[in-house]
C-alpha cells in the first residue's frame, strides 16, 4: 500500500465515522427535532416530504454514504453521492446560521459552515480518486 493509499484509507474511515455518526443523530428524538426545524420554510412541502420525513431521508443517506465509503465496489459512488448530499443540505445549514438564536449549536456561523462543507466535499472527492 502506498502512502497515498494509506492517507486515503484513513480519510475514508474518518469520513465514514463522521457520516455514520451524524446519520445516527437523525434518529435521536432531540437532535432530529432540531434538524427538522432547520429546514427552511421554502422547503417545507408537507406530506410526503414533511420536515420529519426529510430528516429521516437525510439520515438514511448519511448512513448509507458512510458505510458505502468503506465498501470497495461502492466507494466512488458513495463519495460522489455524499458530495452532492452536502450541497443539497447546505440550505438548511445556511438557514440555521442565519437564525443562531433559535438553533444554538446547530447554528454554526455561515462562513465557517460553508468552509466546512467545502472541506467535506473535497475530502469526499479525495476518497473517490
Amino acid at each position: 500500500m502506498t502512502a497515498f493509499e494509506t492517507v486515503q484509507l484513513v480519510v475514508r474511515i474518518a469520513l465514514a465515522c463522521v457520516f455514520v455518526g451524524m446519520g445516527v443523530l437523525h434518529f435521536v428524538p432531540g437532535p432530529a427535532r432540531g434538524m427538522a426545524a432547520m429546514i427552511p420554510p421554502r422547503m417545507r412541502w408537507g406530506a410526503p416530504f414533511s420536515p420529519s420525513v426529510l430528516v429521516v431521508l437525510t439520515g438514511v443517506c448519511e448512513l448509507a454514504g458512510g458505510i458505502g465509503l468503506l465498501v470497495p465496489w461502492t466507494r466512488v459512488a458513495a463519495a460522489i453521492c455524499l458530495a452532492v448530499f452536502l450541497v443539497a443540505v447546505f440550505p438548511a445549514n445556511a438557514y440555521a446560521a442565519r437564525h443562531k438564536e433559535r438553533f444554538g449549536a446547530f447554528g454554526t456561523p455561515l462562513i465557517p459552515r460553508l468552509l466546512l462543507q467545502v472541506l467535506l466535499i473535497a475530502l469526499c472527492v479525495f476518497c473517490a480518486l
